[in-house]
């Protein structure tokens, strides 16, 4: 778990546990009861909130958790214990209920929290949606460059049977821009397998090489390489604008 260095978090967490209900059938707790079970979950969702960039410099973990209990006691105020009664699994559908409404609570205080200029909701949905786009775009430069190389698509798509009659990049200049991007959004042992594996900034290293120079031990040393490949290509989709891609795309 992510620790914080912020007054008063680490006593919150150990206040939270001394004041945990005691179990029993969610249709006996009441209000107050239902609050303090469900706190731990408003907390592991304000940690996510608080370690992305979505959040970063607009606000602490500590007014993304408050933010999270008040939506929290609003949703516990909605549940229907009708619908609920009727579910196969209470407990996940109480957490599903309440985490959807806490999640979207927060992404609300954060936008209003992010400028001076209130933009409408539902203009922010639209801008969530076509971000959703560009992530596919710069999800496809990834892939085609990195782990398309590797292994062939698993789902079987007629544009990769097209082939490509533009003319080349000069590989000597992407290879410069891709390692620009790797120096920047990814941590050394990852910009280190990815610029090895494709000989960015030099010959390609098999993956025994790779697992040698980074002192992973065992039989199965480049399942870990391949593992860190994948956690590389995936950090760079989510943290490259689609900009920073279009030229290539």
């Amino acid at each position: 778990m992510k620790k914080y260095n912020i007054k008063n978090y680490v006593r919150h967490k150990e206040d939270i546990k001394l004041s945990m209900p005691d179990i029993k059938p969610y249709s006996f707790y009441n209000r107050k009861e239902l609050v303090v079970r469900f706190m731990p979950l408003v907390e592991n969702i304000s940690r996510k909130f608080a370690t992305s960039q979505e959040a970063s410099g607009v606000m602490s973990i500590l007014d993304i958790m408050q933010e999270g209990y008040l939506n929290l006691i609003k949703a516990i105020d909605k549940i229907d214990w009708e619908k609920v009664a009727k579910s196969d699994d209470v407990e996940n559908s109480l957490k599903s209920f309440i985490a959807k409404r806490v999640r979207g609570g927060i992404r609300r205080a954060i936008d209003k929290n992010r400028g001076t200029m209130r933009i409408p909701e539902h203009k922010l949905e639209k801008m969530r949606k076509d971000n959703g786009k560009d992530k596919k775009m710069v999800e496809m430069f990834f892939n085609s460059i990195f782990l398309s190389v590797d292994a062939s698509p698993k789902n079987e798509n007629m544009v990769y049977q097209i082939p490509d009659k533009s003319d080349p990049y000069n590989e000597q200049l992407l290879n410069a821009y891709l390692m620009s991007l790797l120096t920047k959004y990814l941590e050394w042992p990852e910009m280190f397998v990815l610029s090895k594996s494709y000989g960015l900034d030099g010959p390609k290293w098999s993956a025994k090489q790779i697992a040698d120079k980074l002192e992973i031990k065992g039989v199965s040393s480049y399942v870990r390489v391949s593992e860190l490949k994948k956690k590389a290509v995936n950090k760079l989709i989510d943290n490259v604008d689609h900009s920073q891609v279009l030229d290539y795309l």
